[in-house]
C-alpha cells in the first residue's frame, strides 16, 4: 500500500501542479522569488549561469542526493545552476576554522572522486592549476587549506617575475566545479533515484505543512522572509565572461577581488564585491575596472574577445546557518534544518555542509518517530 508521506506528497503535487508526473525528493524549501531564483539573478541568456553566485542551489541539490542516501528519510523536495576555480574562496568569520576545513576536505574529496571518474566531463568538475599572489607577505603564509589541495607550495621567484608588483604567491592544482553542468548533473542523479522535482513559490515555511514533515531551507536570500533572518544580505558581484583560451592557469589577487578563472567555455575574470547593494545591472565602470586589473595580471588579455557581463548576488551573513528549528503554531509542529549563508565560497564546502544538514534532518526524522511521553499529572 501507499505510505502516508507518499499519499501526502501527491496530494500536494495535484493541488499545486495538477500532474502526478513531478517527482522530488528530500523535504526543501527555496523561496522562488525575483532574489533567489536563477531567471530573476543573472543578466544572461537563458540557462546560463555565472561563477559568482547560486552556491546555494548546489548546496540544496547536494543534500538532496545525500539525504535520498539515509535510511527512513522522506523522499521529497522543492529544487529547480558557478564555478570555484579556486577552493580557497570560503571564508566566514564566524565559523571555526576546524569546521571550515572538515567541510572544504569533504567537498574536495566528493569532487576528485568526480574528477576521477568517467563522469567527470557531464558533472563539468576538473583539475585546474595556478597561482595566488599576493602584495605583501600574508600573515599566515601556510592556509588551513594547503594539505587539502594538490602540490601546494610557496612560488619561485623566476614565478614570480611575471607578476612584478607582486612579492609573495602560492602555487597549486585545485579543482573547478562548473555549476551549468554540474547542477544538471545532480539533478539527474535525483531523478535517476526516483526523487521528485517540485517548483514553486512560497512566502511562508508553514505553507508546507502538512504535504512534508521536514523542511531543508536552502533559501539563500529568500530567509530574510522565509525566515525572518535580517543577518544575511546580498553582496553584489559583477564578472565578465571572456573567449581567451590560450589562458590555462588561474591567477588569483590574494585579496579575492581580482581574478581569472579559464573553463571549458570560457574565461572569468572578476570581480566586485559590494554588500548590500540589490542592483542586477551591469555597470559599465565596474566592466572596465575588471578588464583592466585583470589585464595587469595577463596582459594577452588584451586579446580577449566576445566579452559578456554577469551580475548576481551572493548570500552572505556572519556564519553559516546551519541549524535545526522547530516551528509550533495551535499544537502542530514543524522541523527546519536551515542552510543557508554560504556567501562566494559555498561550492567550495557544499558536499561537506549538505553531510552536516543530511545529519540533522536524520535527528529530525528520528525525534518525529519518538512518541512524546504523557504527562504523568
Amino acid at each position: 500500500m501507499e505510505g502516508s508521506r507518499a499519499r501526502k506528497g501527491r496530494a500536494w503535487q495535484r493541488q499545486h501542479h495538477g500532474d502526478d508526473r513531478l517527482r522530488s525528493l528530500a523535504p526543501f524549501s527555496r523561496a522562488m522569488d525575483d532574489r533567489d531564483s536563477c531567471a530573476g539573478q543573472w543578466k544572461g541568456r537563458p540557462g546560463e549561469c555565472p561563477e559568482s553566485s547560486h552556491q546555494w542551489e548546489a548546496v540544496s541539490l547536494s543534500l538532496c542526493l545525500r539525504a535520498r542516501d539515509q535510511p527512513g528519510t522522506a523522499k521529497q523536495v522543492l529544487v529547480p545552476e558557478t564555478l570555484v576555480a579556486s577552493k580557497t574562496a570560503f571564508s566566514e568569520t564566524d565559523t571555526p576554522i576546524h569546521t571550515q576545513k572538515q567541510w572544504f576536505r569533504e567537498t574536495f574529496n566528493h569532487l576528485f572522486a568526480i574528477a576521477n571518474s568517467a563522469e567527470a566531463g557531464d558533472a563539468g568538475v576538473h583539475l585546474v592549476s595556478g597561482w595566488q599572489i599576493f602584495q605583501s607577505t600574508p600573515t599566515e603564509e601556510l592556509p588551513f587549506w594547503a594539505d587539502v589541495v594538490l602540490g601546494f607550495r610557496r612560488m619561485t621567484e623566476a614565478e614570480l617575475k611575471k607578476f612584478p608588483q607582486y612579492v609573495f604567491g602560492q602555487a597549486f592544482t585545485t579543482l573547478k566545479c562548473e555549476c551549468p553542468a554540474y547542477l544538471p548533473w545532480l539533478e539527474k542523479r535525483i531523478k535517476g533515484s526516483e526523487g521528485w522535482m517540485l517548483t514553486r513559490r512560497i512566502d511562508d515555511l508553514w505553507e508546507l505543512y502538512p504535504s512534508f514533515d521536514i523542511v531543508v531551507n536552502c533559501s539563500g536570500l529568500g530567509s530574510r522572509q522565509l525566515a525572518g533572518d535580517a543577518k544575511i544580505f546580498p553582496v553584489r558581484g559583477q564578472v565578465l565572461q571572456v573567449q581567451a583560451p590560450w589562458v590555462e592557469h588561474f591567477i588569483r589577487d590574494g585579496s579575492g577581488l581580482t581574478y581569472i578563472y579559464p573553463g571549458t567555455s570560457h574565461v572569468t575574470l572578476g570581480g566586485t564585491r559590494q554588500k548590500g547593494d540589490w542592483n542586477l545591472s551591469p555597470d559599465a565602470e565596474n566592466s572596465r575596472e575588471i578588464l583592466s586589473r585583470c589585464c595587469a595580471l595577463e596582459p594577452s588579455l588584451h586579446g580577449a574577445c566576445d566579452i559578456r557581463e554577469k551580475v548576481g548576488l551572493r548570500p552572505y551573513r556572519p556564519g553559516v546557518r546551519l541549524q535545526t528549528e522547530l516551528l509550533a503554531r495551535d499544537g502542530r509542529r514543524l522541523p527546519v534544518v536551515h542552510h543557508y549563508g554560504h556567501g562566494s565560497g559555498g561550492i567550495s564546502v557544499h558536499w561537506g555542509t549538505a553531510l552536516e544538514a543530511a545529519r540533522l534532518v536524520s535527528e529530525c526524522v528520528h525525534a518525529l518517530r519518538t512518541p512524546i511521553p504523557k504527562s504523568k499529572l
